[in-house]
């Protein structure tokens, strides 16, 4: 993510916060420009560390989402700033997302499922990847209510309308002042949405066409939810969801090859560095059954990384 932003956006500061002590310091050994590494313990406060204990990393990690922005803003007096979630990338500069929200003071990025992948109910209408907050009152306030809310039930189950982080967005728009829901289809191509575009390239731009409408637009990010690497040398694009061979050629070829290129550099730092899960997803007749079905559902995305990037 880093890399395909300062390829394409010279205007920022990556504020990156490290959840455990190998990423911490493989990240300042990297040294990379215009990067502040933050250890956990640094931005930790009496609040957070209360609750560590009755949440799993996972749920820790959603609980810590508007505490580190809210964080970021008041340690290094920003006038704003942008939460992105780690497993996007960049196709194309972040700056016109930031300038829709105009005079608005949050901007969030909804889901857009695709009908049959619609999973508002549950898993909210907004997606917790591309958000923003100007350091202001509209903005500092619905960041502090959002901590508050975090810190008080934050867990990986949907329960009385709550699901992580995530579903406390769903009324913002009614709760809060100068909210701005992101209207640019770029912002926020995942493997949820994608089917509902053509995607295709022009002068080594990406492009997505709405099938409904054909209207077009540059992609700006894609999200790269659920990808896995496995020992076996393969690669889980996203089973479950339906990716047209356009869309793993003309998206996930070149992010596949970014990742295996960041793992061999950060090999020769630390030899012991492994990024790969499992030998494979699943074992025995229960694997080849799911195997089975999503093959029949035309949603089983896992390769062979050395034949479908050469």
């Amino acid at each position: 993510m880093y890399e395909s932003l300062k390829d394409l956006y010279d205007d920022f500061h990556m504020y990156i916060f490290a959840f455990d002590k190998k990423c911490y310091e493989i990240l300042n050994i990297l040294n990379l420009d215009k990067v502040s590494v933050i250890e956990l313990c640094e931005f930790e406060d009496k609040e957070l560390l209360e609750i560590k204990p009755t949440r799993s990393t996972a749920e820790y990690c959603w609980t810590c989402t508007p505490s580190i922005i809210l964080y970021s803003i008041e340690k290094y007096d920003l006038s704003h700033c942008t939460y992105l979630d780690a497993d996007i990338y960049f196709f194309s500069s972040p700056e016109e997302l930031i300038n829709e929200m105009d005079e608005k003071s949050i901007l969030i990025t909804e889901h857009r499922y695709t009908k049959k992948y619609d999973k508002t109910e549950t898993s909210g209408k907004y997606c917790v990847q591309f958000v923003t907050f100007k350091n202001n009152i509209s903005g500092l306030t619905a960041l502090k209510w959002w901590r508050n809310a975090c810190l008080d039930w934050c867990y990986a189950k949907y329960e009385d309308g709550k699901l992580g982080d995530q579903k406390y967005l769903d009324d913002w728009t009614q709760r809060f002042e100068g909210v701005h829901v992101l209207k640019h289809l770029g912002g926020g191509v995942a493997p949820w949405n994608v089917q509902q575009y053509t995607v295709y390239e022009s002068n080594k731009q990406k492009y997505i066409k709405e099938n409904s409408t054909q209207f077009t637009s540059k992609i700006v990010f894609y999200h790269f939810h659920g990808i896995k690497f496995f020992t076996n040398g393969s690669v889980d694009l996203n089973s479950g969801y339906c990716l047209s061979d356009n869309t793993q050629n003309l998206i996930y070829k070149d992010y596949v090859k970014k990742i295996k290129q960041m793992e061999n550099k950060i090999a020769k730092i630390d030899k012991a560095f492994d990024p790969n899960g499992s030998t494979n997803l699943r074992k025995g007749i229960k694997h080849y059954i799911w195997i089975l079905i999503c093959k029949l559902k035309k949603t089983h995305n896992c390769i062979k990384v050395k034949d479908f990037i050469e």
